[in-house]
């Protein structure tokens, strides 16, 4: 299997800051020198345990001689190599020792844990299974920062030493602080933009109708309370603020800058920012990767990472930050102050939802228009959004994901304290792209965002209107404690549209109970039906409805209560929408209401919608949310017995053999699902009627035959399968008929013991080039395609998800025991899944897998026909490895 060369790579520091890591070079010689001769005499004693720097020096001359054997990585901030870290391997390349020095003015930023990080990946890529690391005792910044890694350790005093031994397997609480250290990390890095001191527009144009002028208007009009530095070196002042002819003319320090000018002068400014110590950069000119000068859209990311500077865009409309009155964008309008964290791609459709919101009366906590994502993304936004106080929900429009492992890793954690939504654009098929297995064919890549989004807890919505009348809602409403919903309301017609689109939407709306009726009757004229939905009539003022909506609301059967009311019946729309702000202020249950034809919010807190629907929609949305959040956390992906060293090489040695990857024959297939726990029947290649009647008879009767053949992916439609032949004789006969009819395309045949009868699935695993691995489940055989019942799950697979895909499916019933038959084991199935999904996600080689039909009978479940399709493929990027992309 090909292993990636340690990677040079970003990452981001503690405070923010960005670090450069790669290995040592020999031209690094005369950098690491100035780094020992900048290094203090006690840091150089606790690395060296010597006293002066001649040691030191010595040293950093063997790095860089040919004959050192180890391996060295080194760490630049600003261009200046601050760090090294290093091991050393033994003879038998199991066991290596560690060595860091960093430069002083880098200690508690983060950059030693970091580097360690990376060093241990690259030993465990190496074979070496534990580092060791001997340490002053009094060093106890290096003793701590061991300790806090997440790497497994044992540690022993002995002589004023330390000696800790590293294990360099990863694990889940290595992961688990990884991602911590990077989300800190990104939320200080982020701070610098989101909350800057001072902001300067460079190319702040004096013409009303230049993006540079309404930047700098909108810093303005929007109450930004730091200064503000519009720089044009054509112009005296803009928007009344002095101007200066760049950066270096400006009076203080620059926290942010926005930039306006022409993509062709971008470069020169970006490093002018660089010069000038910018913690940020927000680049609204267009004209560059999506205009095809992806080559200098690079070389501006590099500049800005080499500066520490974070940048978003280009190509970009700019940020908002509310709660700090930063409007640093060139939007038309000033965005309504709330609690919604948003982030677009598209500049046109930011402008929309922006615009929108603010009609509707959902308010922004922040927002950043992202353009080409060249650096700030999604993943990005969502670590700085997770911890801030003014947002509460958070809403993406999405075009691309740059890291979608890392996406759904970060979304699943925020998704478990604040909602995530997302519109995704694009949802066509594959494109194209050809496929010959039915998971290949069905597993599109909008599939593929679904099982994403599904397994973060994200919710998706169709529409950007779908978005926010769902934001509106959980923005100013408490998430539902369950789905029974009680409407009140006004007009018939519209109540029962809103039940019959609850029931659609898998609500509930029950009907109340006795005690509840006959408190409802004492409240309400005699003509009001007091069921559910309880029917104020149109005569009934506003009083009333107010009464109806408090005593449902007291109901403990009733989790949300969906106020319905046609005007201008009744009180009339002020009055009444003043009732239902009063009646449903201070309950902790979830308070809507469908004013018809009035979108919007009535008082400080209830979302009204325009349409039944719109208000049922949103509801939903916000129960399968809350059922998502509220369910147990699932434990630990469950491993099954597996011999994954056995299929690394049954998949190493196909590849050798074949390149370009193949179909894999039935036998080899059947070893490397065996190596994970996965039942394949047992089958005999033939390729002849004698070996065909041979085979059988071996076996046992009755007897399936099945052709075989690289394009033959559809063998029933073209006579591929005989089932039930009950003689040796009969199966001679049947694979002389069915080469005929067949014809070339059939190079040989299968020949299986007939299985017991059983429920038909489809298990099957698709490699995204995008996403990765995705694992599916649906009903198999023949009906595979036709009934388009599935299920879709990026992996690892726990047992606890195995049984929510299963629960997903139309035909799950089938499983249970449907009309007499007997139950099937699910528990074989589901192990079936499980295995499925850790071979996809240890083999990146695995292109295609379909498992079609697996028989599940009360026995047990086995697939009896099995398909897989090797390609080459670069291993996949380690999630231990903090990098910037």
């Amino acid at each position: 299997m090909t292993r990636l060369p340690p990677e040079e790579c970003d990452v981001l520091l503690r405070d923010g800051g960005i670090a450069h890591i790669r290995l040592l070079r020999v031209s690094d010689q005369a950098a690491l020198h100035e780094l020992v001769d900048r290094s203090s005499e006690r840091s150089t004693y606790l690395r060296f345990a010597t006293g002066g720097t001649a040691t030191a020096h010595a040293y950093m001359d063997r790095m860089t001689g040919s004959g050192y054997r180890g391996q060295a990585l080194v760490a630049l901030v600003r261009g200046r190599l601050v760090g090294v870290a290093e091991y050393i391997g033994d003879d038998a390349g199991v066991r290596a020792d560690l060595g860091i020095l960093l430069d002083d003015e880098t200690h508690g930023h983060g950059l030693g844990t970091v580097m360690l990080e990376h060093l241990a990946l690259n030993a465990a890529e190496e074979g070496i299974k534990e580092i060791v690391a001997d340490v002053l005792a009094e060093n106890t910044p290096v003793i701590r920062m061991l300790k806090d890694s997440g790497l497994e350790l044992r540690q022993r005093y002995a002589d004023g030493w330390v000696s800790f031994q590293i294990s360099t397997a990863t694990s889940a609480e290595l992961l688990a602080r990884i991602d911590a250290r990077e989300h800190e990390a990104e939320r200080n890095s982020l701070s610098g933009v989101f909350t800057p001191r001072s902001v300067a527009v460079i190319g702040a144009s004096r013409a009303v109708t230049g993006v540079g002028n309404r930047v700098v208007r909108n810093l303005i009009d929007g109450g930004f309370a730091g200064p503000i530095y519009p720089v044009n070196p054509r112009a005296a002042e803009v928007c009344g603020l002095p101007a200066y002819p760049d950066l270096s003319a400006v009076p203080g320090p620059v926290d942010l800058a926005v930039v306006a000018t022409p993509a062709t002068a971008v470069l020169g400014v970006a490093r002018d920012c660089a010069r000038h110590g910018v913690r940020g950069l927000v680049v609204v000119s267009s004209g560059f990767a999506e205009m095809g000068s992806a080559q200098q859209e690079a070389e501006l990311v590099r500049v800005c990472r080499e500066a520490g500077m974070r940048l978003v865009g280009p190509n970009c409309l700019g940020i908002v930050n509310t709660a700090v009155s930063l409007n640093a964008s060139f939007l038309p309008d000033r965005p309504r102050a709330g609690r919604l964290g948003l982030m677009s791609q598209s500049g046109a459709v930011a402008a929309a939802l922006i615009d929108r919101a603010a009609g509707i009366g959902l308010g922004i906590s922040s927002f950043a228009s992202v353009g080409n994502k060249a650096d700030v993304s999604g993943n990005d936004l969502l670590e700085y959004w997770e911890d801030d106080a003014a947002t509460d929900v958070i809403a993406l429009y999405l075009e691309s994901f740059g890291n979608p492992r890392r996406f759904g890793r970060i979304a699943r954690r925020v998704s478990a304290t604040k909602p995530i939504l997302v519109v995704k654009s694009g949802r066509g098929d594959a494109g194209g792209r050809a496929v010959r297995s039915h998971t290949a064919a069905a597993a599109t890549p909008d599939a593929a965002v679904d099982a994403l989004l599904r397994a973060s807890g994200v919710i998706r919505e169709d529409s950007v209107q779908d978005l926010l009348d769902t934001a509106r809602l959980l923005t100013h409403q408490p998430l539902p404690e369950g789905p029974r919903v009680a409407i009140v309301g006004n007009s018939g017609g519209p109540q029962a549209m809103t039940a019959d689109a609850c029931e659609q939407r898998g609500l509930v709306v029950p009907e109340l109970s006795e005690a509840m009726r006959e408190a409802l009757r004492v409240r309400l004229r005699t003509a009001a039906a007091v069921g559910n939905p309880v029917d104020v009539t149109a005569d009934g003022e506003a009083g009333e409805l107010a009464d109806a909506i408090r005593t449902v609301l007291a109901d403990p059967d009733v989790d949300a209560v969906l106020v319905v009311y046609t005007p201008p019946f009744g009180s009339g729309l002020s009055r009444t929408r003043e009732a239902i702000a009063a009646a449903s202020q201070g309950t902790g249950k979830t308070v809507l209401a469908c004013v018809l034809g009035h979108d919007g919010l009535i008082g400080s807190h209830v979302p009204s919608y325009a349409f039944p629907e719109q208000a049922v929609h949103a509801l939903s949305r916000a129960v399968q949310y809350a059922t998502w959040r509220s369910r147990p956390q699932d434990p630990p992906v469950e491993v099954p017995p597996v011999h994954a060293a056995s299929a690394r090489q049954i998949v190493q040695t196909d590849l050798a053999h074949h390149p370009e990857g193949r179909w894999l024959d039935y036998q080899t297939a059947a070893r490397l699902l065996g190596c994970y726990g996965v039942q394949v029947a047992k089958a005999v290649p033939v390729d002849g009627a004698d070996r065909a009647r041979e085979a059988a008879a071996l076996l046992g009767l009755p007897a399936v035959l099945k052709a075989t053949g690289p394009g033959l992916v559809h063998k029933s439609d073209v006579g591929g399968v005989r089932v039930n032949l009950r003689s040796a004789e009969q199966v001679r006969q049947a694979y002389r008929e069915m080469a005929e009819r067949v014809g070339p395309e059939m190079t040989g045949a299968l020949v299986q013991h007939m299985a017991a009868d059983g429920v038909e699935m489809i298990v099957g695993g698709v490699a995204h080039d995008v996403f990765g691995p995705l694992v599916m489940v649906g009903p198999g055989g023949v009906t595979a395609e036709l009934l388009a019942d599935r299920a879709f799950r990026v992996p690892p697979i726990s047992g606890a998800e195995a049984v929510r895909m299963l629960g997903e499916l139309r035909c799950e019933p089938l499983l249970r025991g449907y009309r007499g038959r007997p139950a099937a084991n699910v528990q074989a199935l589901q192990a079936q899944i499980i295995g499925v999904g850790r071979l996809m996600d240890d083999l990146p080689e695995v292109a295609e897998l379909d498992l079609n039909p697996v028989i599940v009978t009360p026995a047990g479940a086995v697939a009896v026909d099995v398909r897989v399709r090797l390609a080459p493929a670069a291993p996949r990027r380690s999630p231990f490895r903090r990098r910037l992309r």
